[in-house]
């Protein structure tokens, strides 16, 4: 079989599509680089949808733990504390337990054991704790003066949260919460070895590069190639938020990136 046969059989294994039989004997570079990029694809589903839900619900527990109510806060806090506080590991295999109940239950939730679904939910709480940390720090580090300036020019409750705080909030958090972001990702390949069990050889990269590590007995071309992949994704996770990162500072002051003159050095 030759690569671009391999590619095209092999290329949405991962999602069911294609040849369901995993090479066994006389493995090729090409076919693990393939597997393992089709794998990808659920690294990528589950690090995507827990940092865009938990972006947003991250904001909330953070404006909730900063609330009057106490009620409201120390929930907030608790939730915080709790997913923190605990492995990300064992929270797999928690939620699976607490899925497992409900699906026993109510059957109509019996996607919640799959892990396209339940182990998304683990990922978004837990992003969404960490996140929460975050964002709550950056709301308390909104300079006085910029609420105060807001109140002399007649801003108050939503407009001046939305006009004034919130964008400031998130300009001091964007670089913490990037480096979330990239954690998180890294994170989604404690799914299939967690609680959360490959269905039909479905699995994520992690999954076929402990498959290819185990048939030929070498670990060190399958786990080089998966680095190789979330470093890839890691450069465009940080070429994205460093591009809205710029978004949210362009109203500030760039420093100039003068190169040093070179003959200037020498003749000085």
């Amino acid at each position: 079989m030759s690569c671009a046969e391999t590619i095209s059989t092999y290329a949405l294994r991962s999602l069911g599509i294609g040849e369901r039989l995993l090479p066994r004997s006389d493995i090729t570079l090409c076919e693990q680089f393939t597997l393992i990029g089709s794998g990808m694809l659920w690294n990528i589903y589950f690090g995507l949808l827990a940092i865009v839900l938990g972006f947003f619900t991250a904001q909330a527990i953070a404006l909730a733990k900063a609330s009057n109510t106490k009620a409201v806060r120390k929930s907030a806090e608790w939730f915080i504390f709790i997913f923190r506080g605990s492995p990300l590991f064992i929270q797999f295999f928690f939620g699976y337990f607490v899925f497992l109940s409900i699906k026993q239950s109510v059957p109509a939730f019996g996607d919640l054991t799959d892990a396209w679904l339940g182990a998304a939910i683990v990922l978004w709480l837990n992003t969404t704790a960490y996140s929460a940390e975050i964002f709550y720090g950056a709301l308390m580090a909104v300079p006085k003066g910029d609420t105060e300036a807001a109140d002399a020019y007649g801003f108050s409750g939503w407009p001046r949260f939305r006009r004034i705080v919130w964008p400031t909030m998130l300009r001091l958090a964007w670089p913490a919460y990037t480096n979330e972001a990239i954690f998180i990702f890294h994170s989604t390949t404690l799914v299939f070895v967690s609680g959360f069990p490959a269905i039909q050889q479905k699995g994520d990269a992690l999954y076929y590069a402990s498959y290819f590590a185990d048939k030929t007995f070498n670990p060190f071309i399958p786990y080089p190639i998966l680095a190789g992949y979330f470093v890839l994704v890691t450069l465009c996770i940080i070429t994205v938020f460093g591009l809205i990162g710029k978004r949210l500072n362009r109203h500030l002051p760039q420093a100039r990136d003068e190169r040093p003159k070179f003959m200037a050095q020498i003749f000085r």
